[in-house]
């Protein structure tokens, strides 16, 4: 059965959507069309390169995660020049060994660049913090001056996946000018908006996977200080476009996968970790199997074809 997929993002607590999409794979459903922002902008791509849900997890779990930190060389080697890297750089890691990574794995499908894939395929969510709002890629690109067709994937994944202060931003050089880009997690962390058309309809059935709770689920936050009120700012603030979206209309394509507990940026993850990650997006997906309304159906008059 083929479907379409959105992946939200979370840092390395995305090793449970590789998970959650190996059950989908074995219950025999295809994608069409995929998207994503961060974590679930690698999978897509991923799946948009043909890989298999077994070799995604391989590729992942044998990967030396902190190679891809990538810190800039000083002279001096003072602590305190480290945070000064980070004022002015404005992230603490390159992103440069990230992006090769991306690009040595995707090259090996002989996926480059937008024009490799059939068009519509693929869709990536990053934040344009120059002019203040998303970017679709490589639907956006268009407005930069740039040919969507040619631009490099692995360049657009690291644009989705740039943590701020984490990685530095990627300064996206383009006819307009110089923009700042960092995770499109900012202004969209999950789009399941992104393939619905102009009146909300889809072309075919559409299954998201969100790193949280049903909304109804969470519990309220503890906020003692100054550090708890940022990281509640952000969340806030990161979540609040998408949420607006989501309802119970959407809650039931929707396979929530509640990893709160794990760290998103925790490069150092133990493998024990990483295969518990695995396996909790595997349980919610088969757990959410058994409810899906499209599940054992070939047609339905809410799409426009038959799937």
């Amino acid at each position: 059965m083929f479907i379409d997929g959105v992946f939200a993002g979370g840092g390395l607590k995305g090793f449970a959507l590789v998970g959650a999409y190996q059950v989908l794979e074995e219950k025999g459903y295809r994608f069409k069309r995929v998207a994503g922002t961060s974590a679930g902008a690698i999978l897509a791509c991923f799946i948009a390169a043909g890989y298999t849900g077994k070799e995604i997890e391989q590729m992942m779990v044998e990967e030396d995660l902190q190679s891809l930190l990538d810190t800039r060389k000083t002279i001096v080697p003072i602590p305190f020049l480290k945070w000064l890297t980070l004022y002015w750089r404005m992230g603490l890691y390159q992103g440069k060994a990230l992006e090769d990574w991306f690009f040595e794995k995707l090259s090996v499908k002989g996926l480059y660049t937008f024009s490799d894939l059939p068009p519509g395929s693929l869709k990536l969510v990053a934040s344009d913090l120059t002019h203040g709002k998303m970017i679709v890629l490589p639907d956006d690109l268009v407005h930069y001056g740039i040919e969507p067709g040619m631009f490099p994937i692995a360049r657009a994944l690291r644009m989705s996946c740039n943590i701020p202060f984490f990685f530095e931003p990627v300064r996206f050089k383009a006819p307009t000018g110089e923009t700042i880009v960092v995770d499109g997690g900012v202004l969209s962390n999950f789009p399941m908006w992104i393939f619905d058309d102009e009146n909300g309809r889809r072309e075919r059935p559409l299954i998201g996977m969100k790193l949280s709770h049903r909304k109804d689920d969470m519990g309220g936050r503890e906020i003692t200080n100054a550090l708890n009120l940022f990281e509640a700012l952000f969340s806030t603030m990161k979540n609040a476009h998408d949420e607006r979206y989501i309802s119970r209309k959407h809650e039931k394509d929707i396979i929530f996968i509640p990893v709160e507990q794990y760290s998103a940026t925790q490069f150092n993850m133990e493998d024990e970790q990483k295969d518990e990650l695995i396996e909790i997006g595997r349980l919610r997906a088969r757990q959410f199997l058994r409810t899906w309304p499209y599940s054992n159906e070939r047609t339905n008059q809410n799409y426009r074809i038959i799937v």
